[in-house]
């Protein structure tokens, strides 16, 4: 379960986080390395101030709010971006959610939004990386069961986590500057664990 730390500054220009516009937030997302991280117990902390946040802006659309991902899981290597999963009642008007959300420092890429049947994804930054990754979903729809559910089987089974573990350190040197390749690699283990293949 190797990873590295990265406590040198960038080599490559990073955005101003204010200057982030919806291209230029989608392009820095698409175009960043993909760079693994030990697992950081601040990770937990990160998500529970960004839950109170998102709590406090918006108090009746969420009807649960909860961390999953990688870095949702102790003692697994994950790029140190906070997955958070916002259940709603309904997609119907969550783009004026998405504005408001906008307005109060997420950044999201509409265009990639319309091309997402069952979630809308937006980020937050902090000095030029992503820090947070928001993922409005139905709440109890197959897009938040599924997630949670991966979640909670890499939490509960060690073995299961150190494979996925060394599938990521092994998918991150392949695909260190092509994250799109990182990430479906990624998708099929965890569909083939989802349908319970072997």
């Amino acid at each position: 379960m190797a990873a590295t730390r990265d406590d040198t500054p960038p080599t490559e220009p990073r955005p101003d986080d204010s200057d982030l516009d919806e291209a230029a937030s989608l392009a820095a997302a698409i175009n960043e390395s993909v760079a693994l991280r030990a697992s950081d117990p601040a990770w937990a902390g990160m998500f529970e101030q960004e839950r109170a946040r998102l709590r406090a802006l918006e108090p009746d659309a969420f009807v649960q709010i909860e961390h999953f991902g990688s870095t949702a899981v102790p003692g697994l290597v994950a790029k140190p971006v906070v997955d958070i999963l916002a259940g709603v009642r309904t997609l119907d008007g969550v783009d004026d959610l998405v504005d408001r959300l906008c307005d109060n420092g997420y950044t999201t890429s509409r265009e990639f939004n319309a091309t997402l049947a069952d979630r809308r994804w937006l980020m937050r930054w902090k000095n030029g990386h992503r820090t947070h990754h928001l993922h409005i979903v139905v709440h109890g729809a197959a897009a938040w069961n599924d997630r949670l559910g991966f979640r909670d089987a890499l939490r509960r089974d060690p073995a299961l986590a150190g494979r996925y573990a060394e599938l990521k350190t092994t998918l991150a040197a392949r695909h260190q500057d092509d994250r799109e390749a990182y990430t479906e690699a990624k998708a099929a283990f965890v569909r083939a664990e989802a349908r319970g293949d072997d």
